[in-house]
């Protein structure tokens, strides 16, 4: 199973698009959205094409193949335009005997994690800022931002499949890879 992990569209159609050609370029099974897809927020300055109903167009055509927690600038008037839900805090999913919490960071982070068990995967967005790291009980990633990196980051994402993830670049490039066991 191949997971394309993505955070922070807001709003940005020309990434939305980069993003969606790379979901069909890496073959994935699933899009993994960590919140953040349509509104730009206070903090942010507005990204590239700022099209918010291109961006509901282009996702509601692949709904079926998106998964996807709540953004701190997500809303119930975004899941109203939305044909997949967006509004959960969290999700979990299993593989390779390890749990992936899925969160978009502003409640449970690297600082604040959940309750987590030795070998546990926290991916969260939120930060635009890619990450790495391993901690005592579980190992923390963020896939940065598509649309508005931060910290001379990339347009990114990560991809996931038989253990291995892929922090990449919009166009492909692969930035660092990390395995787990």
């Amino acid at each position: 199973m191949k997971l394309l992990i993505a955070s922070d569209i807001h709003g940005s159609a020309a990434y939305c698009r980069q993003l969606l050609d790379a979901f069909s370029r890496e073959q994935a099974k699933t899009l993994v959205l960590l919140g953040d897809l349509l509104y730009h927020g206070p903090r942010n300055d507005l990204p590239a094409e700022y099209a918010p109903k291109e961006v509901i167009a282009m996702l509601n055509g692949i709904a079926d193949r998106i998964l996807c927690v709540r953004g701190n600038c997500d809303t119930e008037v975004d899941q109203m335009v939305l044909d997949f839900p967006i509004l959960a805090e969290y999700a979990l999913f299993y593989d390779l005997g390890h749990t992936f919490f899925l969160t978009h960071g502003h409640h449970f982070n690297e600082e604040t994690p959940p309750k987590l068990h030795n070998g546990d995967i926290l991916l969260n967005g939120h930060t635009h800022i890619p990450a790495c790291r391993d901690h005592e009980t579980f190992l923390y990633l963020n896939p940065g931002s598509v649309s508005i990196p931060k910290e001379n980051s990339v347009h990114g994402y990560m991809t996931y499949e038989n253990g291995a993830f892929l922090w990449k670049a919009v166009d492909g490039t692969v930035i660092s890879a990390h395995s787990i066991s």
